[in-house]
Parts: structure tokens; sequence; C-alpha cells
């Protein structure tokens, strides 16, 4: 059975079931949403969820890092990752280990006994999406579920973390759990710093778990909202991912690597070298025709997926990129934070 010998990538953060549905303005007006919002849920907002069910939803496990994990779990062989997060007690929780499961995600899930699962109804008209947010359990994560002895067993025999960002809005005691697991054992540890407001309002837990990261991933607006809080006085993302990449760290027997995305202008990684100078290196995105463009929502947890498959399976930085840039590739030619069915087959891009 995998769970004994255990699952190599582990993931935490906060799990979401997107019900994602065809809608039109009258849906729309009746919930006061508007084209291209991301809102977080209200009361008058609870009805909805049931009603995208009725319209044919797609649903989708989210939430980015369980988005990530599902990306690499695309590419790598079969019980390779795990995912952490809390769900409620009720049907949502249920639709949500399925569609893990489906995916070939292995799940240990706290199950609050309070709140309902979270959801995001996603509502599509044309070529725009309104997102209606309600998080609920995922904002019960406690570190207690993660130093249960059958849940530590598993964090102890994995070898790879990754933790996306808005956990830090959660349990920074469970992050800092992993960070330690991950520095004293010379385990590699991922985080994401998510979207520009964590940097900005929860600058003081993201700073308290930064000397643990091996990579830090972060896109353009993420990387200046960094650099304004900590007033670099710089907007430049080149200097911004250097300087990123020599933050204090923990496990001094890795080199720190802070990696860059901009959506279709080039990745770039910045490397600390043995002695202390930073290597840059910028990588071309993958172009495909806008024709074939579906959804974007997602590319970044994507591209986190494909590097993350590429570090477990211990490919170049430079192969770890292009892997994440083709499964970005495949998901915004989906709808949602998806990838397509029958498997495609990773080609490198040269």
């Amino acid at each position: 059975m995998a769970a004994a010998q255990g699952y190599p990538l582990l993931c935490l953060e906060n799990p979401l079931l997107d019900i994602q549905a065809v809608g039109d303005a009258a849906l729309l007006e009746k919930y006061g949403l508007k084209d291209n919002d991301a809102i977080l849920a209200e009361d008058k907002h609870m009805g909805l969820y049931e009603e995208l069910l009725g319209l044919d939803a797609k649903l989708i496990a989210g939430g980015a890092a369980q988005n990530t994990a599902r990306g690499a779990q695309y590419i790598l062989p079969e019980n390779s990752v795990m995912y952490i997060g809390c769900v409620g007690k009720d049907k949502y929780a249920d639709i949500l280990k399925e569609a893990c499961a489906k995916a070939g995600v292995h799940t240990e899930y706290r199950i609050d006994d309070v709140q309902p699962t979270g959801k995001c109804g996603v509502i599509i008209t044309g070529h725009n999406r309104s997102m209606c947010t309600h998080l609920a359990a995922a904002n019960e994560y406690k570190l207690d579920h993660l130093k249960q002895p059958h849940v530590w067993s598993l964090v102890e025999k994995a070898q790879f973390y990754y933790v996306g960002g808005y956990h830090l809005t959660v349990s920074v005691p469970a992050i800092q759990a992993l960070g330690e697991e991950a520095a004293a054992k010379n385990k590699v540890f991922m985080l994401s710093l998510s979207a520009p407001f964590i940097p900005q309002f929860f600058k003081e837990q993201l700073d308290s778990v930064l000397p643990y990261t091996d990579y830090t991933f972060c896109n353009e607006t993420e990387a200046r909202s960094y650099a304004e809080s900590h007033e670099w006085g710089t907007e430049d993302v080149v200097e911004i991912a250097k300087k990123l990449a020599q933050l204090p760290k923990k496990n001094t027997s890795r080199p720190r690597v802070a990696i860059v995305t901009q959506g279709t202008d080039p990745t770039v990684a910045a490397t600390v070298k043995p002695n202390g100078e930073v290597e840059v290196k910028q990588f071309p995105v993958r172009e495909i025709p806008k024709s074939s463009i579906n959804d974007t929502n997602g590319a970044g947890d994507a591209f986190a997926g494909g590097f993350c498959a590429g570090v477990v399976q211990g490919k170049s930085l430079e192969e770890s990129i292009d892997l994440g840039q083709w499964l970005a590739s495949l998901s915004i030619q989906e709808l949602g934070p998806s990838f397509p069915f029958p498997k495609q087959t990773y080609t490198p891009s040269n």
C-alpha cells in the first residue's frame, strides 16, 4: 500500500471545491456579482453553490496548492503526491476527496465539525468569469492535525514539501514544522507567495518561513509587492529575484533559487552560487496560439506543479522550468485549473 511507503511530494494549503458553470447576466445580477470579479462570499451568496451544481457544473479540486498537487501528480508516477488541508463534514468534502482521488492525489484532510468545506463558485459568461469564495473550513487547519502520528509519519517519509502562501493566513506553525523538518534532514522546501496581499498584509508571517525555502515562487506582481513592503526601492523583476534569492537561509547546504513568472514574458530564475554570487537566467515561455487559450486562471499553480515534478524527478533547473511552462501551457487551454485527459506526454521545448 502506497501510504506505508509514503509519498515523495507533500503539499499543504487551503482546499476549496471549485464549482464552475456557464451562467448569464441574470445569474450575476441575482447574486450581485460582476464580470471578472473575485470576492469573498457573504450571506446573500450562499444559495449560489447549489444553483451552480444544478447547471451541469464542472467540479475541480481547487485551492492554489491543491491545483499544484494535481499538476505534479499529472506528470509523476502513481502515488507520488499527498495533500493536506482542512475541510468540513459534508458532501462537498466528499466531492473534493473524490476529485483528488481521480487525479491520483492522496489526501489527509483535517475535518472540522463546525465550518462547511470551503468552495469557490465560478460563473462563466463568454470569456468572463466571476469568482465567489467561501473559505469556511479552509481557515481552520491546526498544527495538531499535522502532528498526529499517522500524518506525521507521512511527513517524515516525504522528501519534498510545497506550501502555498495562502496558508500563511491560516497556520504558520504548521508551515514552520515542515520547514524545520526539511532543514534538519536536508529535504527540499518550496513556497509560493501566492498573492500580492500576502507580502503586503502578512509580512511577518511570510518572513518567519522564508528562511526555510530552497525554492521561492512568485509572479511579477507578487515580487513587486514583496519589494515594496520591504522598502527595496526597485520594481525591477531581475533585481528583486536576486534579492529574494539572497535572503537568510536555514539550510545552507542547498542553494536558494527564486523564480519569478511574468505571464507571457520570460520566467526569471536567480540562484545563489557557493561563492555567494547570484546567477540569473531567463527562460522564454512556450508560445501557443491566442485562439487556443481558454482560461489563464491557475496557470501559476500549473507552472509550480510542473516545476515540482521536475525537482522530484531530479531534473535540472532548466528542465524543471521547461516542465512547468509546458504544464502551464496545457492548463490555459482547459477550463479552470485543469489538465487534459487522456494525459499528454511532455516534450522538451528545445
